[in-house]
């Protein structure tokens, strides 16, 4: 059901959407505070050498969306997507709690992990699949909305980026890390309290009395799913091969869909598919936020900016979320304003403009640390600052995007299933990143900046390179891909001059 408002609200969106708005903020304040960390935290509370945190870093990350799709479907069919999203939570809070208590127990830490996972899980599909039914697909606010809802996200990432590593650093990550528990507690306070504004919106099910036998049941595979979650991160291999098995299931389901269907649906469902692969190399790259660029700019980036000192280099991280925060309004007014034209640029137009900025991050920053670092294999934390803000620039085109993609070209029937699809592709680029990551590791025991600085530079112009050359092969598509946007207006077209 769509919620219809006169209020101006957030930014001119529905009353309703101010309640999603706040609830990002803080549940995104919990998962990437978690992050923040997690990579150095590995190495240097569990001794793991950076290689490896790249690795499991990235086994984590595709576990958190690689159960997206499960937590899209209980909340389509099972539970509903309120309740769901209480649900996903309250799990992801249980495992910020076990991190503040596992100290160096590897298995207290995977098993908080695996909460963590489920969790999110649970949670990430909701959100979006209640804003999704806030509009119509053809509303000229979808974009803005999406990108305002993106903001949010930043919001909670930026202040937990800077914050929890700061507390960490000086009071001990167990700190850090119950923080990230509080953020859930004021997540889950503001959309009890405020729910209300959500009266009428949720799944079909969701509308229903509570079966308590699917409650039951759902809490049940949860327990167990945390179970093989927590085995599967000391088994890479074997959550590789199973995430492997999920992606292909889900996909043969949606290429299943696109089979059945017919006309303008089958062909916007398959301009959906295209994006969501083109998605896969933004979200490889995303994830060097986390851990290449991260671990530059503890290794080979100046501690000291704008006068400041850093003594925890992992804020630098929050230059990210920065930048998201900066560019979403403008990009906000500019869609809305050319929308509202019929001149925006088409979804696989963003897509493509969103991988050409990625492409430029990664070759400025091996330009600066090929010709531009010092005699102690140092560069100005200025080239963070260039490359974080192209970076996020291509983040709001793609992922800040690819929500809103969903809601525009995918049946409404498979909304929530479909968003958690598309999380998939993150889940995907969790393994693929972690091991491009990885080839950025120096040698055990290697830590003079002089040594690495050679491996960061080679690695980051490879990196642009190919990024490059796909931003190249996204452009030659957008074409057929908008021309299949628009089948519906040239069958519409034929149709008047057959008659005519």
């Amino acid at each position: 059901m769509s919620v219809e408002s006169k209020s101006s609200g957030l930014f001119s969106q529905p009353r309703a959407f101010s309640i999603i708005f706040f609830l990002e903020i803080w549940e995104r304040w919990g998962y990437y505070g978690l992050q923040s960390v997690l990579a150095v935290f590995f190495v240097k509370s569990l001794g793991m050498p950076d290689a490896e945190s790249f690795v499991v870093f990235g086994a984590f990350s595709s576990m958190v969306y690689g159960f997206v799709a499960i937590g899209g479907y209980v909340g389509d069919k099972v539970l509903g997507t309120q309740r769901t999203v209480i649900l996903g939570a309250f799990t992801m809070m249980i495992g910020y709690i076990l991190m503040a208590l596992a100290g160096a127990n590897k298995q207290i830490v995977f098993t908080a992990l695996a909460f963590v996972a489920v969790g999110c899980g649970l949670f990430k599909a909701n959100p979006a699949s209640l804003m999704s039914k806030m509009y119509a697909q053809d509303d000229p606010r979808l974009d803005g909305a999406f990108t305002l809802y993106y903001m949010a996200v930043n919001i909670g990432s930026f202040f937990s980026m800077l914050f929890v590593p700061i507390v960490g650093g000086k009071y001990g990550l167990h700190i850090g890390f119950a923080l990230c528990a509080i953020g859930l507690v004021l997540a889950i306070a503001n959309f009890v309290f405020f729910r209300h504004l959500l009266k009428g919106v949720d799944s079909p099910v969701g509308l229903e009395p509570l079966n308590y036998k699917k409650f039951a049941v759902v809490i049940a595979s949860l327990v167990i799913l945390i179970a093989v979650s927590t085995w599967m991160l000391s088994n890479l291999t074997v959550a590789h091969w199973i995430l492997f098995i999920v992606v292909v299931t889900v996909f043969s389901i949606i290429f299943k869909e696109i089979v059945k269907s017919r006309g303008i649906e089958r062909s916007k469902m398959i301009v959906a598919v295209v994006l969501m692969a083109e998605a896969v190399v933004f979200f490889t790259l995303f994830q060097q936020v986390f851990t290449s660029l991260n671990f530059f700019g503890i290794k080979n980036v100046e501690h000291v900016f704008l006068g400041i000192t850093i003594d925890n280099p992992e804020v630098y991280q929050s230059l990210s979320p920065f930048w998201v925060l900066a560019v979403s309004p403008v990009l906000a007014y500019l869609y809305n304003y050319y929308g509202n034209q019929g001149r925006d640029l088409s979804m696989p137009a963003k897509f493509a403009t969103g991988m050409a900025f990625c492409a430029a991050a990664f070759l400025v920053l091996s330009a600066g640390a090929s010709y531009f670092a010092n005699s102690q294999g140092l560069v100005s934390p200025w080239w963070l600052v260039a490359g974080y803000l192209l970076i996020s620039i291509g983040e709001l085109l793609i992922s800040g995007l690819g929500l809103s993609m969903i809601s525009k070209l995918m049946p409404q029937r498979m909304i929530g299933f479909t968003m958690g699809a598309y999380f998939l592709t993150t889940a995907i680029s969790g393994v693929t990143g972690g091991w491009v990551a990885s080839l950025t590791a120096a040698p055990q025991g290697v830590t003079d900046p002089l040594q690495t600085l050679s491996i960061y530079s080679h690695v980051f112009l490879q990196i642009g390179g190919m990024s490059a050359a796909a931003a190249f092969l996204m452009f030659l598509v957008v074409g057929p891909l908008r021309r299949m946007i628009n089948y519906e207006d040239r069958s519409s077209n034929a149709k008047l001059s057959k008659n005519m």
